[in-house]
């Protein structure tokens, strides 16, 4: 059986992050000049901070340093999280993004825009935006075998979150820092 240079990383990683506390999301090694540019994507259902980042870039470099997995090639070592847009391949990643607009491509060609309202297993509880904003949003229950591909959609204007500034400018107004 052949392992490719990515299963051999991932095999070497995945006790890594384990031990970190941390799932390793994806693993990319690309050529960058003379050397090789390894990126590695972490994450938990907090979200990583930079220095458990930071920390666990540490770990991998002295575990690559030690093993013979880079060879004697010169490499570049990247750790990051998936990101604000980051695909929604498995559920805990649907899990992870509870509350987020997300588009979504069927299996049957259709595309459709959605706000995950829970997951679990076997697939998520979405309300679909109407279209050109035309309508009520409707709820409906999405099973992964139905999704081709989905990703997590970045908004600016989210109507929640501008609610919550204003609520949050009415307390600074009424607090004169005594107490």
């Amino acid at each position: 059986m052949s392992t490719t240079h990515t299963d051999r990383l991932r095999a070497l990683l995945e006790p890594l992050a384990a031990q970190a506390g941390l799932d390793l999301e994806d693993v990319k090694v690309t050529r960058a000049g003379n050397r090789r540019q390894v990126q590695i994507d972490v994450d938990t259902d907090g979200g990583v901070d930079m220095d458990t980042i930071a920390e666990f870039s540490r770990v991998v470099g002295e575990a690559l340093d030690a093993s013979d997995v880079m060879g004697d090639e010169p490499y570049l070592l990247e750790v990051g999280s998936p990101g604000a847009e980051r695909p929604l391949v498995l559920p805990r990643h649907w899990q992870r993004a509870e509350g987020r607009l997300a588009k979504i491509h069927l299996v049957d060609g259709g595309e459709i825009v959605a706000r995950v309202l829970e997951a679990d297993e076997d697939g998520a509880l979405v309300e679909v935006q109407p279209v050109k904003g035309r309508g009520r949003p409707k709820e409906r229950r999405l099973e992964y075998a139905e999704v081709a591909r989905a990703r997590v959609q970045v908004e600016f204007n989210r109507k929640d979150d501008e609610q919550l500034l204003d609520e949050a400018a009415d307390f600074d107004e009424g607090d004169d820092g005594a107490e």
